[in-house]
């Protein structure tokens, strides 16, 4: 891994044990034992530490859609794509997000990071609406209106599918973190994905 990988690493383990407003450029230069001179060769200061680590969280979001053939973008931009998806990409797509905002290195803490964070500031707040809040709703519940148009599920009324869809997974995720049997966790929400399969997928 590049040193400047390494340092948004590093930082968002420090944002996420410590929160944003109390890490200082110092102390991520000391972690990753490096001068502060060292890491200002790298990025301006600890908000563009932030903002890259921001724009690395959209890259991978972007890979990962194209990676489970579901929407990227959102429904004003690109319409065709939520009527063109298949609703059990959907629900596959989530059982992945499951693992990687639980699990991966650098979706987890950044995860945990905004659950804390989204009450100590507005850009905080904003960030978890979008990544794993209020946003994916609305991102779910257009991609189920379309769904239920071209036929391709059961029709009941968008935005409340969408909350009995991710509320449970959105759940899990809070427990998955102080779980001790993880797996427990994981097995939950394999059995919540197969019921609403099992409820909505037209055959």
């Amino acid at each position: 891994m590049k040193t400047k990988e390494r340092i948004l690493v590093e930082a968002l383990r420090l944002f996420e044990k410590r929160g944003f407003e109390a890490v200082s450029v110092s102390d991520i230069a000391g972690c990753m034992g490096m001068t502060k001179g060292a890491l200002y060769r790298h990025y301006r200061d600890k908000q563009d530490i932030l903002e890259s680590i921001i724009e690395q969280m959209r890259e991978n979001d972007r890979i990962r859609a194209q990676e489970y053939e579901v929407p990227e973008d959102t429904f004003r931009e690109t319409p065709e794509d939520y009527r063109e998806s298949e609703l059990i990409s959907m629900i596959r797509f989530l059982e992945a997000q499951f693992d990687y905002w639980t699990e991966d290195s650098f979706a987890a803490p950044f995860r945990r990071m905004l659950t804390i964070e989204q009450y100590r500031s507005e850009e905080m707040a904003a960030l978890h609406h979008d990544y794993v809040g209020g946003g994916v709703i609305d991102y779910i519940t257009d991609f189920f209106r379309e769904q239920m148009s071209a036929g391709k599920m059961r029709v009941g009324e968008p935005a409340a599918v969408a909350c009995e869809f991710y509320g449970p997974a959105y759940l899990m995720m809070g427990l998955y973190d102080g779980a001790k049997n993880k797996e427990q966790i994981r097995q939950m929400l394999q059995t919540h994905l197969k019921v609403f399969e099992e409820r909505y997928v037209i055959r």
